[in-house]
């Protein structure tokens, strides 16, 4: 009876890992930086299987059935982030973020507007009122990256000289690497920040929230139990 126990709890187990490496895994939204297409207190169900499963411990990818497409929000493992290291915190978190540039785009963004291979991108992401001057300004050295990514010369014209939220590029997409941005333009750390985005570090895209909760602005010390956010389970994410 024992052993029956044990072979019944490992294979309960076994199927469980399964279908976490390969096909679904949870995923929370810790940061405002999609808002509104997901909230503080989001929980996700992850496609894993759609680009390719990732086998842990490895930087082995197993083929998927599509490639992201410019427009998908992608669940992805961060490119090396010095900054972070240097305060201790993890370099390279799971993020979630919208791709909005495949491999030969050219992207650029002039007064807070995005364009992609010249076409003026619709705005509504995130939008809270018109950004202060000094947030469309912001100067980073985390920026510094683009100088070298900039066009010197293109029919959209030439990259700045110096970089800043609102206004880079142009710069071309390289092979095998994405763009990413939060939809929440002034509240996220994206690709404006820590650059491209290799093809292997995707690591699924998101299906629907299956629970949340106000996570950002409660009063109740257990805002998981008593602010459910009941209209956002099932939300399919687009």
């Amino acid at each position: 009876m024992v052993w029956e126990n044990v072979k019944a709890f490992a294979g309960a187990v076994a199927i469980f890992l399964v279908l976490r490496i390969f096909l679904i895994e949870a995923y929370r939204i810790p940061s405002g930086s999609m808002i509104p297409t997901l909230l503080i207190g989001d929980w996700l169900f992850v496609n894993k299987a759609i680009y390719g499963p990732h086998i842990p411990f490895t930087d082995i990818n197993l083929p998927g059935y599509r490639d992201p497409r410019r427009g998908d929000v992608v669940v992805f493992k961060s490119p090396y982030q010095s900054d972070e290291a240097e305060r201790g915190a993890d370099p390279t978190p799971t993020l979630v973020k919208r791709m909005v540039g495949e491999p030969g785009d050219t992207l650029f963004m002039r007064r807070g507007v995005l364009h992609v291979n010249g076409i003026a991108q619709r705005q509504g992401f995130g939008t809270s009122g018109p950004p202060s001057p000094e947030a469309a300004n912001e100067v980073s050295p985390l920026f510094d990256w683009q100088k070298k990514a900039g066009l010197r010369s293109s029919r959209f014209g030439a990259a700045p000289a110096q970089p800043t939220h609102d206004n880079w590029g142009p710069l071309v997409v390289p092979e095998r690497l994405i763009f990413m941005m939060g939809d929440s333009r002034y509240n996220s750390k994206d690709s404006r920040y820590w650059g491209f985005v290799p093809r292997e570090n995707v690591r699924g895209r998101p299906l629907f929230v299956y629970y949340a909760y106000n996570a950002d602005d409660s009063d109740s010390p257990l805002p998981m139990f008593t602010d459910i956010r009941w209209g956002r389970i099932g939300h399919w994410i687009r």
